[in-house]
């Protein structure tokens, strides 16, 4: 019996056992308790959050959107909630697929976490980033009372259950869930065994969450670094002025030695080969997108319409406004072209222009030029700083310490660097693709303009006279007329030089006559050609003459050496003239007494003669006395037996304007029979009296 009594236990025994037993299992049960609430927690909040946000992209923004509103920034206010959008629907989906896994369902969580981290760090930062500036909306639009009640009749027609009062209660919710997340996580974490085999990657998918928020509040702060350098400002010279200071003076100083430095190779520069190409990239797109906005608005500068609606393109003539006194034949079916062409396709490619041309190339060529404004300034900001974190890194160096504010400076341009590296590439790509469109839609306008005028053209083509002739015998026709024409052209040309008068027996107006007088004054009469028939200048340098006009020669070959070309002065501009267009210019022989200037045949005009045709041989110079004399203008000493003195207002003879070794300073004159030099500047030329003007052979 007692055997048997201390067999069974007792109730005391057994209550003892029961509560032993609750102590050590029911911690356990609370743990697995608390762990599935937190996943639960973790799925039913996403759910949640997801609903939310197509509350907020599918009711709230379509409906504002069809109001309207023109002072509403609907893409400043919702920034890339349809990328958050669609990340957290799959993200979701993921989630609720994990409920099926039982024992597993923790190591998945952790694993969909690592998959989707990279996703959520690119779409969470730039909302992040533009957080602040849609909140700025916000209290903006609180401010204007028509906006704020066209959002507050927005917000009870599609939320009413949610009671927001402003879009803040919306906004708010991505930045609250993506920090939320290593929460969840950590919450989930505490309620898991360090035994259990989920547990190390619940740690690491904790561990990428808290970097993804880390590494999204760096990003929000270069942005904030970016958006304070990158704007551009358009100072006054006060404004600039009323900024210099010690501090900004001292170190706009440092950076300008710094970068002497760097440029005479005193100081090595920081290299950095990843930015540098980046660099090179986005400078070559600015420089092509400054080229093709130059060439696109001088383009449409060409389309401008005229005052009398025709358009000024690249078909100046138009013959169908011009009275051609021809009702039949080619020249007419060319006027109803050009008329078709002017009146119905041109119009209707710059509507066109209008309507997709401005859209592809204007504004988009525009935006883009002013987007990369931004960045333009974020590089050279970039450049500031790096001077400044050389300097302060080389005083780190040798004293082991900086200052707070030289550490906030090296801070800066490490942000700066590595939000260009981070954004330039996407930033070029885009750039590069928003070039290439617009440049495929300025072309597919030209072809269809092409297109049109190759049509008409054929249609007309068709009712010509040779329309369907062969191309080889339509250019032998075209061939003979030509030839035909110009022979008659010559035939003309040859009868006019025959029947006008020379322009040697023209004589001179008082103008010209004053002309000559100065060429004279400055080259010497030996020098002077007149021009045998018209010259059209077609080249650079080159000058238009009127037959008849007087030039003085100053060079008898171009500057390529080519002797048929002479540079001339033609009393003010200086050219290049065709030789074959010349003839020395001689004055009648007079009898009235006066000056004595004889032509002294050099190497140089013996070099012009050999140019002269055969049938026009350069008559001798003979002694004449022109309606001119020279004189001195002031009394001159002389000092050495090369000189000869003169008096004030003492006529002289000029024997040669310029020295032996070719220096027009000094002048060989004689006077009252001495010969001898005398300074240029102190001869003047007055006309004499007894002259009556300037008399010219016959």
């Amino acid at each position: 019996m007692e055997s048997a009594h201390r067999a069974e236990p007792s109730a005391e025994d057994a209550a003892e056992t029961e509560e032993a037993i609750y102590e050590e299992v029911m911690p356990c049960d609370r743990m697995e308790l608390s762990q599935r609430l937190a996943v639960e927690e973790l799925i039913t909040t996403e759910a949640s959050y997801v609903h939310n946000i197509q509350l907020c992209i599918l009711d709230i923004r379509a409906h504002l959107q069809k109001k309207q509103l023109p002072d509403l920034d609907l893409e400043g206010l919702f920034s890339n909630t349809d990328d958050i959008l669609h990340v957290s629907k799959r993200f979701l989906k993921g989630l609720e697929a994990t409920a099926t896994q039982e024992h597993e369902q923790l190591l998945c969580i952790s694993a969909l976490f690592q998959e989707f981290k990279e996703e959520m760090e690119t779409v969470y930062k730039i909302y992040c980033a533009s957080y602040e500036h849609a909140l700025l909306l916000v209290e903006s639009y609180h401010k204007d009372p028509r906006l704020q009640e066209e959002i507050l009749e927005t917000l009870n027609a599609t939320v009413p259950h949610t009671g927001a009062s402003d879009l803040s209660f919306f906004l708010v919710m991505p930045v609250q869930r993506v920090t939320k997340y290593p929460l969840l996580l950590g919450k989930i974490l505490e309620n898991t065994p360090t035994s259990s085999s989920a547990y190390p990657a619940l740690q690491a998918a904790v561990r990428a969450m808290a970097r993804v928020n880390a590494n999204i509040n760096e990003y929000k702060r270069r942005r904030e670094v970016a958006t304070k350098y990158n704007k551009a400002e358009h100072l006054t010279l006060r404004d600039r002025f009323a900024r210099l200071n010690t501090h900004s003076i001292a170190k706009k100083t440092t950076r300008l030695s710094r970068l002497f430095m760097h440029e005479a190779g005193i100081v090595a520069k920081m290299e950095d080969r990843e930015y540098d190409d980046l660099e090179e990239k986005f400078q070559y797109m600015v420089s092509s997108v400054a080229v093709l906005k130059e060439n696109v608005a001088s383009y449409l500068g060409h389309l401008e319409v005229r005052s009398d609606g025709s358009l000024f393109f690249f078909l100046l003539p138009t013959p169908h406004k011009r009275e051609l006194q021809i009702d039949e034949g080619p020249a007419q079916q060319y006027r109803c072209f050009a008329e078709y062409l002017h009146g119905t396709v041109f119009p209707e490619f710059k509507r066109r222009l209008d309507r997709l041309g401005w859209q592809a190339c204007g504004p988009p060529l525009c935006s883009l030029s002013d987007m990369l404004v931004g960045p333009q300034q974020l590089v050279k900001k970039r450049l500031d700083k790096l001077l400044d974190y050389e300097e302060i890194q080389e005083r780190k160096n040798e004293m082991g310490s900086v200052t707070y504010d030289e550490e906030a400076a090296m801070n800066t341009y490490l942000a700066i660097n590595a939000l260009l590296v981070a954004e330039l590439p996407r930033f070029n790509q885009v750039a590069l693709q928003l070039l290439g469109q617009i440049l495929c839609s300025l072309s597919a306008l030209q072809q269809d303009l092409a297109a049109q005028v190759l049509h008409q053209a054929e249609k007309e083509l068709e009712q010509m006279p040779h329309g369907h002739m062969p191309l080889p015998s339509f250019w032998k026709v075209v061939e003979d007329t030509l030839q035909q024409s110009g022979t008659q052209l010559r035939i003309f040309c040859e009868t006019f030089e025959t029947v006008t008068p020379s322009p040697m027996a023209q004589p001179l107006n008082p103008a010209e006559e004053r002309k000559v007088l100065s060429l004279v004054s400055k080259h010497g009469p030996d020098r002077l050609y007149q021009v045998t028939s018209n010259i059209s200048g077609s080249r650079d340098l080159d000058l238009t003459l009127q037959r008849g006009q007087i030039v003085a020669l100053l060079q008898s070959v171009d500057t390529k050496g080519n002797r048929s070309r002479w540079l001339v002065d033609a009393g003010g501009p200086r050219g290049f003239v065709p030789a074959g267009k010349l003839q020395p210019y001689c004055p009648v022989q007079s009898q009235q007494p006066g000056m004595l200037m004889p032509a002294l045949e050099s190497s140089t005009e013996r070099r012009r003669h050999s140019y002269a045709s055969p049938e026009a041989p350069r008559p001798q110079m003979a002694t004449f006395t022109p309606a001119f004399q020279v004189v001195a203008g002031f009394s001159f000493a002389a000092r050495s037996p090369q000189e000869v003195s003169l008096q004030a207002g003492q006529p002289v003879v000029v024997l040669e304007p310029h020295d032996k070794k070719g220096s027009k300073e000094w002048s060989l004159v004689d006077v009252n029979g001495q010969r001898g030099y005398v300074p240029s500047s102190y001869l003047v030329t007055v006309p004499v009296q007894e002259s009556t003007g300037w008399s010219l052979p016959v």
